[in-house]
């Protein structure tokens, strides 16, 4: 792997007698999501405003590309730390100045660029965020949602290489809270600027982050992709990961990954050797088009109805099912095999035809209102499992097995 953007090396910090971080050592990379977890108090706040130089380590070393801060003088370490934003867990917009002079502040505090300089960064900013029409407008007179935006157009108004988010989605609903975070992701994908994010919003972080840091007793005790996170051995796990996730996703009502895989052991364990169990592996396409749009919660809310859905109608017959990625579903099948499956599968998609109709355009609507037309397909494959720990093989061959089994248009011109 590429040389580490940020990196620490026993990093120690203490308040009086207390030590709150103790010989921290971790690896951030340049253009990733890295989303810092643990409980609260862990530390995980002060860990955010040592990388924004807020606060300087008793003991170890903090490098940025490989050269140590303290190595560098004073020029060079604001430089460095300058390129450097923040996107706070309220927003932190003033209510007495419109939109345009919140993004513009930073540029105006910080820096001797003249009127038209600011006035053409800010209007790219207001551009690229889709907030032309709330230029003009007070935070108070609009949405939670574009309050978020403005804040994060202000964050990038200053052309950051990083950014970090405390807790974003702290006190959101469930839509609400995964509308945030595929916000941050579209504009990370946009912009390739490094995202670091501190949340205690498990699993939901896990479908736009790259790479999870556990804080644990004061120290990072993992490293690595979500993927690599479930398969990890640690006491942290259980005292932190289950506390924070518990056994179901709160925006579809589906099991956690981890409980997934709890479930499906489970019935290893009961069906015994020869059995056979079927994966079925839905796909959502064409979620993009709303989420490059102004109503990210829209595109939240057709993943949360797909997921309950889903989980009603093969909960009913002994199913289980998770949310595997941002747009895809898997649900296992542990008394059926293939004919059985197949039969299931054409009565969910006959009864989803005509329940998407009204379902998802609903849904939709709003966001054709903006864009003209949204249309969106869902994919089904199916496959045949043995009794074996391990599905990602069995999940793979019903990916390569999807056909499309409803499409639905949400058209403006549509009541």
């Amino acid at each position: 792997m590429d040389e580490p953007l940020i990196e620490f090396r026993d990093v120690t910090k203490r308040f009086d007698s207390r030590t709150v971080l103790d010989r921290i050592n971790l690896k951030i990379y340049e253009g990733q999501v890295t989303t810092i977890i643990g409980l609260s108090g862990s530390g995980k706040s002060v860990l955010l405003k040592h990388i924004i130089g807020l606060i300087r380590p008793d003991e170890g070393t903090i490098l940025f590309q490989g050269k140590p801060l303290h190595d560098m003088d004073e020029k060079e370490r604001a430089s460095r730390l300058s390129r450097i934003s923040y996107m706070f867990q309220d927003n932190a917009l003033f209510d007495s100045i419109n939109v345009y002079d919140n993004i513009a502040l930073p540029l105006r505090e910080t820096t001797r660029l003249d009127k038209n300089e600011i006035d053409r960064r800010v209007m790219a900013r207001i551009e690229q965020t889709e907030l032309e029409d709330a230029i003009h407008k007070y935070p108070s007179e609009i949405s939670g949602g574009m309050q978020k935006r403005v804040a994060l157009a202000r964050a990038l108004v200053t052309d950051p290489r990083i950014v970090l988010f405390d807790e974003p989605t702290s006190g959101q609903d469930p839509v609400r809270k995964n509308a945030i975070l595929g916000m941050i992701a579209q504009y990370q994908r946009k912009f390739g600027f490094t995202a670091i994010m501190v949340s205690h919003e498990i699993p939901d972080v896990y479908f736009i982050s790259n790479r999870i840091l556990a804080l644990y007793e004061k120290s990072i005790v993992f490293q690595g992709s979500p993927e690599e996170l479930e398969d990890f051995d640690h006491p942290f796990k259980e005292e932190v990961i289950r506390s924070l996730e518990g056994l179901q996703v709160e925006l579809t009502g589906l099991y956690s990954r981890r409980q997934f895989k709890v479930m499906h052991y489970a019935q290893l364990a009961q069906k015994g050797r020869g059995a056979t169990f079927c994966i079925v592996l839905f796909s959502l396409v064409g979620l993009d088009a709303i989420r490059t749009g102004s109503e990210y919660e829209a595109a939240q809310e057709i993943i949360r109805n797909l997921g309950l859905y889903i989980d009603r109608h093969f909960g009913a017959i002994g199913g289980f099912s998770t949310r595997l990625e941002q747009s895809e579903f898997v649900t296992a099948l542990p008394y059926s095999d293939l004919a059985e499956t197949e039969s299931i599968l054409e009565n969910f998609a006959r009864e989803f035809q005509e329940w998407s109709v009204t379902g998802l355009r609903a849904v939709g609507r709003e966001q054709a209102r903006e864009n003209g037309c949204v249309e969106l397909a869902v994919l089904a494959g199916i496959a045949l499992g043995e009794p074996v720990a391990d599905i990602t093989p069995v999940v793979n061959e019903a990916k390569n097995r999807q056909i499309e089994i409803a499409r639905v248009r949400c058209d403006s011109r549509r009541s």
